[in-house]
C-alpha cells in the first residue's frame, strides 16, 4: 500500500459507457457518422468561403475559423475514441492524456470566443452600420485572434499544468471516452482543491463573461431588426434567426458547463449520461454549426451554388470538347 501511495500511474484506460460494454462496437456507428458529417460539412463550408471573394469579410472569416476549430476539436477525441470502441485500443499515457485534455478544452474555449466575436460583429453591422467599417477591419480581426489565443492558451496551460502535477496512485480507469479534466483529476491521491478552483475559474471566465455579452448583443440586434421591420414575415425571420442562434449557443454552453462542473459541485449525474453529454458538447456544435451559419446564410448558399454551377460547366466542357473536335 505504501509503495502504491508513493507511485503514480503513467498510463490510463478509458471506460466510457461502462453499462454498454457488450455493445461498444455498435456505439462506433453513430459516432463515426457524426464525425464524418462534421468533417464534410465544415470542410465544404471552408472551401466555399475560401473560393468566394465576396465572402472574404470579417464575419465569414470568423465562420470559416469556427469551422476549422470544430474540425480540430472533434479530431482531437473521436478517432482515438473509435479505436477504443472498435479495437479495444483504449489505453493512453499520462502525457498523451494531458495533451488531449489541453487541445480539447483549448479548442472549446476558442469556439466560445469565436461565438462571442460573431455576435459582436453582427451587433456592429446591424446596430452601428455607419461605424462598422471603422469598428471591424483586418487589424481588429488580428487583435481578436491574438486575444483569443492568449486568453484560452494561458488559462488552459494552467489547468493542464495543475492536473499534471498530481499523483495518481489509485484507479487507473478514466470513466470517460476522452481525457476530460475532472475525469482525470478525480483519480488523484493529492489534494485537488486548486484543480477544482481552476475548473470553476474556467467556467466563470468563459461562460460567465461570454454568455452575457452574446445575449446582450442578440437582444440589441433583435430590437434593431424589429424596429426596422415593417412586415410580419420580416419579424418572424428575425425571431427565427436570432432564436436559432441563441438556442444552439445555449445548448453548447449549458451542456459544457454541466459536464465540466458535475465533479466540482458533486452533481449526481450517472457516469454514462455525463460521458454522453461530454461527447455531445463536442460533436453537436461541430455538426450543427455548418447548417446554422452556412446553409441558412443566403450569401454562403449563393456562393455554394455559384461554385457548383461553375464546376458542372467545366466538367461538361471537358466531356463535350473531344466530341466536338471529332465531328470537326
Amino acid at each position: 500500500m505504501l509503495e502504491a501511495w508513493n507511485s503514480s500511474h503513467s498510463t490510463f484506460v478509458f471506460r466510457g459507457f461502462a453499462a454498454l460494454q457488450k455493445h461498444r462496437r455498435l456505439l462506433a456507428l453513430p459516432f463515426s457518422a457524426s464525425y464524418l458529417t462534421a468533417l464534410l460539412a465544415n470542410g465544404l463550408l471552408v472551401h466555399v468561403i475560401r473560393r468566394t471573394e465576396s465572402l472574404h469579410s470579417p464575419m465569414y472569416l470568423l465562420i470559416c475559423t469556427l469551422c476549422v476549430v470544430d474540425v480540430l476539436v472533434v479530431t482531437a477525441i473521436v478517432p482515438n475514441m473509435l479505436l477504443g470502441l472498435l479495437f479495444d485500443l483504449d489505453r493512453i499515457s499520462l502525457a498523451g492524456c494531458l495533451t488531449q485534455m489541453f487541445f480539447t478544452h483549448f479548442l472549446s474555449s476558442l469556439e466560445s470566443t469565436l461565438l462571442l466575436a460573431m455576435a459582436l460583429d453582427r451587433y456592429a453591422a446591424i446596430c452601428r452600420p455607419l461605424r462598422y467599417a471603422k469598428l471591424v477591419d483586418s487589424s481588429v480581426f488580428v487583435k481578436l485572434m491574438l486575444f483569443t489565443l492568449v486568453r484560452s492558451g494561458s488559462i488552459m496551460v494552467t489547468l493542464v499544468a495543475l492536473a499534471g502535477s498530481l499523483r495518481f496512485c489509485g484507479s487507473d480507469v478514466i470513466r470517460h471516452c476522452y481525457c476530460d479534466h475532472m475525469a482525470l483529476v478525480s483519480l488523484a491521491c493529492d489534494d485537488t482543491e486548486k484543480n477544482v478552483a481552476a475548473g470553476l475559474a474556467v467556467i466563470v471566465c468563459f461562460v460567465g463573461v461570454d454568455i452575457p455579452l452574446i445575449f446582450f448583443s442578440y437582444m440589441k440586434i433583435l430590437s434593431a431588426v424589429l424596429r426596422a421591420a415593417t412586415a410580419g414575415e420580416e419579424r418572424r425571420k428575425a425571431f427565427h434567426t436570432c432564436g436559432t442562434h441563441l438556442i444552439v449557443m445555449m445548448c453548447f454552453y449549458l451542456v459544457g458547463s454541466v459536464t465540466f462542473l458535475s465533479h466540482n459541485l458533486h452533481i449526481p449525474i450517472p457516469t454514462d449520461v455525463n460521458t454522453f453529454m461530454g461527447l455531445m458538447y463536442i460533436l453537436f456544435p461541430a455538426t450543427v454549426n455548418p447548417i446554422i451559419y452556412g446553409v441558412r446564410t443566403k450569401e454562403i448558399r449563393s456562393g455554394f451554388f455559384r461554385l457548383f454551377k461553375v464546376r458542372v460547366k467545366k466538367i461538361m466542357m471537358v466531356e463535350v470538347s473531344p466530341a466536338g473536335r471529332t465531328q470537326t
